[in-house]
């Protein structure tokens, strides 16, 4: 046929009627099946599907569910099973994967796939295909986690989980980490947030999928702040148009990680909330990592950024201290006092306050420390050591009452209260001793979870302590250089000798060596030119905690020398009885902090 002469000058273009191809897919024709997988945990090539939960929907009315446990030849770990609901005995008499995923198949046949965090579904359910032997169909795929992220800002969720999703859309179905009520939330939260694109003119199935891709698009819209940054370590600023700090980091290559901001493998919501909001980007190129490191903290502590979740709020840590009451006890506290000369003792940071009470309790169930919150006065000895007021007037049923009711007299909860603060400082024998005599009483009755409980108890004090021992003596130290010899990298391509110059627990300066010379004379200069630190009040450390723990965590890296340290001062070593020997004796010392 031949071709149509083209119109004449100056002629309107004749309309053509688009087809329902070029008008794309309605969203209310559009089947989803929205799916929820239990697993095993891990990953997907060597974890197992335990549950498979999914409810087919089009245009908001519920077509079918589909739910079944899956046998698997993964044990089905404690955490999981706590977190599920889902036993091994559940699931043992359940068909196989290889018989469920036909089924499943045959479900979701022609339909859009939509899941919370739909990677992870996905990846799981196509190894499984890859096992038994199936082909996996390669479905369209719509993620609600990808959704929310784009459309579900800070100010109204502080994360993207379904759970937060559900309580905040108001989701019929509560999620609670069983396959089929968790597809039931999750097509609440989808039909939310599609009414939320309701007025943005998000019609078609092919709208729907670029909503998370204009969100790309606004982040690569900056990608010129990057622009003119240095390839070298350092810290890293975004600042917005009126100069407040919306987010610090830090990298050993300033100039490529900024520019990862810009692109699709950005995925965080806040990064592309903080990204839109930025301005420009202030670099702080730093001598090594290491410096890099401390700028971060220093700066975030300094600035508080809205957008860094970590380290900007180091006065909301929890603390265990040891009172200076006449009846010393064990409190939870948020800010650490100079009152250490006065007899306190501090124990933390911890991350969380449930964390900081169950080192308490641990405390506890080995010392018989009063528990009463009240402030007792201590009325003076007639005969003998002085009593609580209390006691004698026969109103407190704390541990410390005196003996005429088989309590403690005074010198003997003093006595008390010297075995706390050893177990603090230096000898933690006695509460692993007694926790494990515990543990085995407990196991030998078969009441397991109890014992369990024991073991985290004593677990999170000795985590909290074996990090207060190991810096208490870097916070004492007077001045310690050490040296590493560094491989090239980014701002250092010959490589050399790091030197780190630590005083009272604070980077005082550091800096590097060319390869081949000799470092003595820079040592030399690093320490006539290196910060003063002057030592801090008793229990108050001169340096952020976090950069005294990144001094030491880059002190104990393999190949680190010693130059110089004034150990005459304050001995640079830990007790021998101390948190780490008894995490290891307790057989915890392995396990992830």
């Amino acid at each position: 046929m031949p071709a149509a002469p083209p119109p004449p000058p100056g002629a309107l273009p004749v309309p053509v009627q688009a087809s329902f191809e070029d008008l794309g897919r309605p969203l209310e024709t559009t089947t989803f099946v929205v799916v929820d997988l239990e697993t095993t945990g891990g990953s997907p090539a060597d974890g197992g599907i335990t549950e498979v939960g999914a409810v087919k929907v089009r245009g908001g009315e519920v077509l079918g569910e589909f739910q079944t446990l899956v046998r698997t030849e993964v044990p089905v770990p404690a955490v999981v099973q706590v977190l599920t609901g889902i036993t091994s005995s559940m699931v043992a008499g359940a068909p196989p994967v290889a018989a469920v995923l036909p089924a499943f198949l045959e479900f979701a046949r022609g339909a859009v796939l939509v899941a919370h965090n739909a990677r992870y579904d996905t990846a799981f359910l196509a190894a499984a295909c890859a096992r038994a032997g199936l082909d996996w169909p390669q479905p369209e795929v719509v993620d609600t986690l990808a959704l929310a992220r784009a459309l579900v800002g800070r100010d109204e969720a502080r994360d993207h989980k379904l759970g937060t999703l559900a309580r905040l859309l108001g989701t019929a179905t509560a999620p609670d980490h069983r396959a089929l009520n968790d597809a039931r939330a999750t097509v609440d939260v989808l039909h939310a947030l599609l009414g939320r694109l309701g007025n943005r003119g998000v019609r078609t199935l092919e709208d729907l999928h670029a909503v998370t891709s204009t969100a790309v698009a606004s982040r690569r819209g900056k990608k010129h702040l990057a622009v003119g940054l240095p390839s070298a370590p350092g810290a890293y600023l975004f600042r917005d148009a009126a100069g407040r700090v919306l987010y610090v980091g830090t990298s050993v290559d300033v100039r490529r990680r900024v520019a990862s901001y810009f692109t699709a493998s950005e995925t965080r919501a806040r990064m592309t909330e903080m990204v839109r909001a930025a301005a420009e980007v202030v670099p702080v190129v730093c001598a090594t990592p290491l410096e890099a490191r401390v700028r971060e903290l220093r700066l975030i502590a300094e600035h508080r950024p809205p957008y860094n979740r970590r380290s900007k709020t180091p006065e909301r840590a929890t603390w265990v201290k040891l009172t200076t009451d006449p009846w010393p006890r064990l409190s939870l506290v948020r800010q650490v006092r100079a009152d250490v000369a006065a007899g306190a003792e501090y124990l933390g940071p911890f991350r969380s306050a449930r964390t900081a009470e169950l080192a308490v309790q641990a405390l506890h169930d080995v010392h018989p420390l009063r528990r009463c919150t009240r402030r007792i006065p201590r009325v003076p000895p007639a005969d003998g050591p002085g009593a609580c007021a209390l006691a004698e007037l026969g109103r407190c049923g704390a541990p410390c009452l005196g003996p005429q009711r088989g309590g403690q007299d005074a010198a003997s909860y003093a006595r008390v209260v010297e075995q706390v603060r050893t177990s603090l400082r230096r000898d933690a024998s006695a509460a692993v001793e007694a926790g494990r005599r515990r543990m085995r009483a407990l196991a030998e009755q078969e009441r397991f979870e109890e014992a369990g409980q024991v073991r985290d108890r004593l677990d999170a004090f000795l985590r909290a302590a074996e990090r207060a021992q190991r810096r208490a003596p870097l916070l004492a130290t007077p001045e310690l250089v050490a040296a590493r010899r560094c491989a090239p990298e980014p701002g250092w391509p010959d490589g050399g000798w790091e030197l780190v110059l630590v005083r009272h627990g604070r980077l005082a300066g550091t800096t590097l060596t060319p390869r081949g010379v000799d470092p003595v004379p820079h040592v030399a200069a690093l320490r006539a030119t290196g910060e003063v630190v002057e030592p801090s009040a008793p229990g108050r450390p001169a340096a952020l905690v976090e950069e005294t723990d990144a001094l030491l965590n880059w002190l104990e890296q393999p190949g680190v020398r010693l130059v110089s340290l004034d150990a005459a001062a304050a001995p640079w070593a830990l007790p021998v009885r101390g948190a780490g020997w008894a995490r290891h004796r307790l057989g915890t010392a392995g396990t992830a902090p």
